[in-house]
């Protein structure tokens, strides 16, 4: 099994900063990407940005593009999400997910692993 835990969320004002973290631990394997989805009251679970193993390729969702950075530490199997500029539509609990083979999408039915999420709330 692998264990996914989310940290950094919390309240914001408009155009505020924060930093997403998401730890891996368990199971030991050799290549995965990492990828960021959120969800708001009463709407769906969308992608918000992924990386590959290497870090090399990214994917970012067109609301956050130039706002969020999505980046990783491999030793320390964690990936963070650095939220600039932040908006009260990035509203909303924060997951991150693991895809076991490296390549990374913006699908969330095709990543393996998921964490419990944190709660990101940006007041007007």
């Amino acid at each position: 099994q692998v264990q996914l835990v989310e940290s950094g969320g919390g309240l914001v004002q408009a155009g505020g900063s924060l930093r997403l973290s998401c730890a891996a631990s368990g199971r030991t394997f050799s290549r995965y990407a990492m990828g960021w989805f959120r969800q708001a009251p009463g709407k769906e679970r969308e992608f918000v940005a992924a990386i590959s193993w290497s870090g090399g390729t990214t994917y970012y969702a067109d609301s956050v593009k130039g706002r969020f950075t999505i980046s990783r530490d491999i030793p320390k199997n964690t990936v963070y999400l650095q939220m600039n500029s932040l908006k009260p539509e990035d509203t909303a609990v924060y997951y991150c997910a693991v895809r076991l083979g490296g390549r990374p999408t913006r699908l969330a039915s095709e990543y393996d692993y998921w964490g419990q999420g944190t709660q990101v709330t940006v007041s007007s």
